[in-house]
Order: C-alpha cells, then structure tokens, then sequence
C-alpha cells in the first residue's frame, strides 16, 4: 500500500537522527556523565594511593620499625593509609570530571541553538521574498527550529563549547594569562577534535552538517553553471 503523502518511509529521513552521535542530548548527557564520572574515579583511586604511599613513607622515615611485627604494622598502616587516600581523591575527581564534562555539553547545546536562531534572524534582513518565506518557515512552529539546529550541529559549535569551557575552567582556577591562553588553545583544539569525530559519525549515518552541506552546494552549483556554458545554444 502506497503511503499518504508527506509521511516519511521507514528508510527515509525519519530514521536518520539529526542529533549528534545519534542521541538526543537526554540520553548522550548522561552517558557522558557516566563515563566522566567512570574516568575520574579510575584516575582519582590511582593518584590518591600513589600520592598517600609517599607521604605516608615521608611521614614515617625517621622511625621505621625493626622487627618482623613492626614491619607488619608498618605495611598494613601504609595500605590502609593508601586505600583511604585513593578513595577520598577518586570522588573528588570523579565529580570534577562529571560537572566539567556536563558544562562542556551543556555549552555545546546551547552554542547548537544560539546559532540556529542567529541565523533565524538574519532572515529579517533578507529581500522581501525570502522575508516571507522566513515568515512561512517561522509558522511550522519547533519542528523547522529543531531542524535548523539539527544541522547547525557540527565541529565549529564543539569547539567553542571547548574554548568557553577552557575559559570557564582558567576562571575557576585563576590561572594567570599565559596558562590562561594554554588552556583556552588546548580546549578549543580538543572541542574541534571532538566535533569532527562527531560530523564523521553524523555523515556515515547520513546526517546533514551544516558546513558540508554549503561546500557541496558551491560545488553543485558551480558544476551547474559550467553545464549551462557548455550546453549549445
């Protein structure tokens, strides 16, 4: 049976998920957490033992013990003192890493979307044709707005979630400019290096990136206007 019009087929656009890595942000945000969290409690369990060790031997260098039981003694203290360390510096860095990770999403979401109504708004001063055009689009209410997100989302928007991140992160800390700047260059290059790892997931799955689109329309068009030269008269 044929399908009424304006109903997508099952292999159509419908399928094709306009949101990065193919997850919309309420499931992609808490992976991400997870994973921060995850990360930060491994790294976390490691510094923390390996740091609680070494004061705990600092600590005790003029009086180490001498016989078998205090040796003993010694050790038992010195895991103990390693394991509660690494606990205590594994849920510090676990929930330092899960709130960064969610203000860089956060961001990342909300540069997607700033940009979308950025480029909403330039349509007020376009002709008047393309104005009512922009006003027929603005109608179709939040379905036109989560495409015009949609493929807005590309590696330009990770990486100045990265770079504002950097920034929010050197303020938290109050580095001084030049460790400032490090940073700001390090986030911005690990945003860009994200974002593209996302486009790269987002075009093998079909999805539309905003800058890909408007280089193959340049090429599209161009290919065009060169038929139209050539083509006799």
């Amino acid at each position: 049976m044929a399908e009424p019009p304006g109903q997508p087929s099952e292999v159509g656009e419908s399928v094709i998920s306009p949101d990065r890595l193919s997850m919309p942000l309420g499931a992609r945000l808490p992976l991400a957490l997870t994973l921060a969290s995850v990360s930060g409690l491994l790294l976390g369990l490691t510094k923390g033992s390996m740091d609680a060790g070494l004061v705990f031997r600092a600590e005790n260098a003029h009086r180490l013990p001498t016989t078998q039981t205090g040796w003993f003694l010694y050790h038992k203290s010195k895991n103990y003192n390693m394991m509660l360390g690494g606990v205590v510096e594994g849920i510090k860095q676990s929930i330092r890493y899960s709130v960064w990770v969610g203000v860089f999403f956060g961001m990342e979401e909300g540069v997607d979307r700033g940009r979308a109504a950025g480029r909403r708004a330039w349509g007020s001063v376009a002709t008047t044709r393309e104005r009512n055009e922009r006003r027929e689009r603005m109608l179709l209410g939040e379905e036109e707005e989560l495409r015009d997100v949609a493929v807005g989302r590309d590696c330009v928007s990770s990486m100045l979630a990265g770079l504002g991140t950097a920034g929010l992160f050197s303020a938290w800390n109050r580095f001084p400019l030049a460790t400032a700047a490090r940073t700001a260059r390090m986030g911005a290059k690990a945003g860009l290096a994200f974002g593209l790892l996302q486009d790269a997931v987002g075009v093998a799955r079909g999805r539309r990136i905003g800058y890909i689109e408007f280089v193959k329309g340049l090429v599209i068009g161009e290919g065009e206007q060169e038929k139209g030269h050539q083509a006799p008269a």
